[in-house]
């Protein structure tokens, strides 16, 4: 995944065409939504202050596997989500079960284009609509 703002570098097709190349999938806000990727955001707060500027890394394989257990043991274990309840995720998916845990702790990335105000405004612009 690759999080960036909704800059026009960051959302042209020529960009978009490079990331997926990589098997990346970009991810940004809809236009005039900055929520849209807050889980996002508050996970690259966290992973920076909480990990990155706390520690020291000897090569990039000790970097890859500080990440890895930092994710794994503190974030999806540890660390308390105010989105959760209070709760890490792995708890969270325990105790609250199935029926809540697809809706509540998973994250889009892409809607369909129907969602999208713009693209309905654009297309019936297009159309003469």
């Amino acid at each position: 995944m690759h999080h960036s703002d909704r800059g026009i570098q960051y959302a042209s097709t020529a960009y978009v065409a490079v990331l997926r190349q990589h098997q990346m999938i970009p991810s940004m806000s809809r236009p005039a939504n900055p929520y849209d990727n807050a889980s996002c955001e508050s996970f690259l707060k966290t992973l920076k202050r909480e990990e990155l500027s706390a520690s020291t890394y000897r090569d990039l394989d000790h970097l890859r596997t500080n990440m890895a257990a930092f994710i794994d043991q503190y974030y999806n274990r540890t660390l308390l989500h105010s989105a959760l309840g209070y709760r890490p995720p792995e708890e969270f998916e325990h105790v609250v079960g199935s029926e809540y845990t697809a809706g509540a702790a998973t994250m889009e990335f892409f809607r369909p284009a129907e969602e999208f105000r713009s693209d309905r405004v654009t297309e019936g612009r297009k159309t003469g609509q």
